[in-house]
């Protein structure tokens, strides 16, 4: 893996310890969130696929109806319907406007259409000659249009959340093949500095310890040579002797425990 091996510079101290620990902590739980957020796009992703399948499998038999039923109305009402017919339009009875729909946090675009303003003055269009036919002509092309809505909206939503899988899945990715895996192993680092830093400590705490002892017991022994050159000076005034002598005595006597001082 990309993050296998490879850690954070960082400086091995208990601080920054728990640093990682929390950083690992939130990768964790952004991992966690990111790969459900995932699985739920993908969720609504395979559904609008298969509405944008069922849409154009019936998409197919509308427009093949509404083109019979152009040439139907040509037929009857002559060539010349399509300026009858633009004569009597004022406005647009059918209009498309947009939403947003919230998907995981994802905005995908939604298109409905509607219909708004009076539409009976167009039922009189063709009144002379093939008005039925010019009447299914227009319900017929209605339907197209609401199917080419549905279509455009269901493509565009297909579109986004593709789009939108594909930047989630590298993020989920990234978190789990390179982030973590670095705080890990920078966690891993930083636990290894600390205990060879306790093992030193503890290695430099005996070597202090010995030395103490050392000095201690060099101490007592100067203190020691003191207290016996003191007793030897005394012997030796006391007795009219030399140092060397009552040196010998003391020493004699320590053997055989025979002098009290």
């Amino acid at each position: 893996m990309a993050g296998q091996g490879q850690r954070l510079t960082v400086v091995p101290t208990v601080t920054m310890l728990a640093v990682m620990k929390a950083r690992l902590v939130g990768a964790t739980r952004g991992h966690a969130l990111l790969k459900k957020k995932s699985d739920a796009l993908t969720v609504q992703f395979r559904a609008i696929l298969k509405n944008i399948v069922s849409t154009k499998e019936a998409m197919g038999d509308i427009m093949k109806n509404s083109s019979f039923a152009l040439t139907e109305a040509k037929y009857v009402a002559g060539e010349n319907i399509k300026h009858v017919v633009l004569e009597s339009v004022q406005t647009a009875s059918v209009k498309v406007r947009s939403r947003q729909d919230n998907v995981a946090g994802v905005k995908l675009p939604k298109f409905e259409y509607f219909s708004e303003g009076d539409t009976k003055s167009n039922d009189l269009t063709g009144l002379a000659r093939g008005g039925q036919q010019v009447q299914k002509c227009r319900v017929a092309y209605v339907k197209a249009i609401e199917v080419l809505v549905e279509l455009a909206s269901l493509q565009t939503s297909f579109l986004t959340l593709d789009e939108a899988i594909k930047t989630t899945n590298r993020r989920v990715n990234a978190l789990e093949n390179v982030v973590k895996p670095r705080i890990e192993n920078t966690i891993t680092y930083i636990k290894g500095e600390l205990d060879e830093l306790e093992r030193e400590d503890f290695f430099r705490l005996k070597k202090i310890q010995g030395y103490k002892k050392r000095e201690i017991e060099r101490q007592r022994a100067s203190a020691i040579g003191f207290a016996e050159d003191q007793i030897a000076e005394k012997l030796s005034l006391s007795k009219g002797i030399s140092m060397a002598s009552a040196q010998n005595m003391l020493a004699a006597g320590a053997k055989d425990e025979d002098i009290i001082f």
